[in-house]
């Protein structure tokens, strides 16, 4: 039987971890088994430039998490050595990261995960990490915005060319 220390200790970190999950947008689950470690801190490295927390933690801890979170549906995956990776701040960042690393490396597994605190599928992930970035998102549709203007003013311009055309012709007849 564990020590009330121990329990404690435990106690707080789920529940940190619960709260980390409240606040993510988007928590991926990962066998990370037979990962060397060169290529495992080239991966933290890009994760954390992208804001996302990468975390080994035990099943259990992060299985009773996901309980006080209200996540479910994700109990089946915490099976084996399990890696997660919470983003707060992209929902398309950690995913994009992890399915070209899962692609470049076969032992690297994405088991599933959760999005707004709901239960998803490797293939909903592999959606998340084909959408584009928040920073290309804006620029499409800002490009969307300004082309109406810009067409408005490419027609008032030649509008005005015409014009100037046409009255250099008057004067040309004139003369």
């Amino acid at each position: 039987m564990p020590s009330e220390r121990i329990l404690e200790s435990k106690k707080k970190q789920v529940a940190e971890l619960a709260s980390e999950f409240k606040e993510a947008l988007v928590g991926i689950l990962v066998d990370y088994n037979g990962i060397s470690v060169s290529k495992d801190i080239s991966l933290r490295k890009s994760l954390r430039e992208s804001n996302v927390n990468y975390k080994v933690i035990k099943n259990n801890i992060v299985r009773r998490a996901l309980e006080q979170a209200g996540i479910s549906g994700l109990d089946n995956l915490l099976i084996g050595s399990t890696v997660i990776a919470i983003s707060k701040s992209s929902y398309s960042d950690a995913p994009k990261i992890l399915c070209n690393f899962s692609k470049e490396n076969d032992f690297y597994k994405i088991k599933g995960g959760f999005v707004d605190g709901k239960a998803v599928d490797v293939s909903e992930i592999k959606v998340l990490a084909s959408l584009p970035s928040k920073e290309e998102l804006i620029s499409q549709v800002l490009r969307g915005l300004n082309s109406p203007i810009y067409g408005f003013a490419c027609v008032l311009k030649g509008l005005q060319r015409s014009l100037v055309i046409a009255l250099s012709e008057v004067s040309k007849q004139k003369n």
